[in-house]
């Protein structure tokens, strides 16, 4: 019997670039293996010129086509005129259309943010990992948001983080630019995974979002001006805590609604 493929994946991320240099490695590896993977980007509009770097970056990591809540980023009133920004929707509905992928998707895990903010505390980052907190759970009861779809279980949300003793010289150049460095103590990392084979995809996938690499103080861009080496060693390992939505089994209790769908096993990255 083939072995089955790696877990789906459904990533949940703040803005474009947030996705390939967060998780890029993993979800070129689940590609790779022959699982479905995609993004749901909360901030930017489609017309934009992120938007369409996004579009290249997925297309490299095998992730599909942008799927936008369209927001607006907190610092850049240019990525969605005409919409509120991420931090002041109201959250239930940002939670609600997120739900609705969720539903659509119908993936085994999300991947999203910690809740440090991904180690400059990026106001985005933090709601986007309250958002996708609450959809994750949500996604599952058929009670919450039932115009959404039909309910959908994924097994756990894995939050990507940095561990305080795995910051190292990205610490050192980030704080070179004057950015904060925020990290975690090592117990909160649940699952360390060695994307080196994958490392030159997550890069491709990092240098289509050209607008940032063109930035001296963005993430891309202090990445770039590094050695082969120095940047191979900083993409090459993806750090996560495994946050689990689904209900501890009681024995006693009746069996699980058969429309309520969902892997809610030992799945993982």
């Amino acid at each position: 019997m083939p072995p089955s493929p790696p877990p789906s994946l459904l990533g949940v991320f703040a803005h474009p670039d947030d996705e390939s240099l967060l998780a890029g490695g993993v979800l070129a590896r689940h590609h790779a293996a022959g699982a479905r993977t995609a993004v749901v980007t909360a901030t930017w509009s489609k017309e934009t010129v992120r938007a369409q770097e996004l579009a290249e970056a997925l297309s490299v990591l095998g992730a599909g086509a942008p799927l936008l809540l369209g927001y607006r980023d907190a610092r850049n009133p240019e990525s969605a005129p005409h919409r509120e920004r991420l931090v002041d929707a109201p959250l239930d509905e940002a939670v609600g259309r997120l739900v609705a992928h969720i539903r659509a998707f119908k993936p085994d895990l999300v991947v999203g943010h910690d809740a440090l903010g991904q180690l400059t505390g990026h106001p985005d980052h933090l709601r986007a990992h309250q958002i996708a907190l609450l959809a994750v759970e949500a996604a599952g009861l058929a009670h919450r948001y039932p115009e959404a779809g039909d309910p959908w279980q994924p097994a756990a949300l894995y939050a990507a983080t940095h561990p305080e003793s795995g910051v190292g010289l990205l610490g050192t150049l980030m704080r070179g630019v004057g950015k904060t460095v925020l990290a975690v103590p090592d117990r909160y990392v649940t699952t360390r995974v060695d994307v080196a084979p994958w490392a030159d995809v997550k890069w491709r996938a990092v240098l289509a979002h050209r607008t940032e690499v063109a930035r001296e103080r963005a993430l891309p861009g202090i990445l770039a001006r590094l050695p082969d080496a120095d940047r191979h060693g900083i993409i090459g390992t993806e750090y996560f805590t495994r946050l689990s939505p689904c209900p501890v089994p009681v024995l006693d209790a009746p069996v699980r609604d058969a429309r309520v769908s969902g892997p809610c096993g030992l799945l993982t990255l």
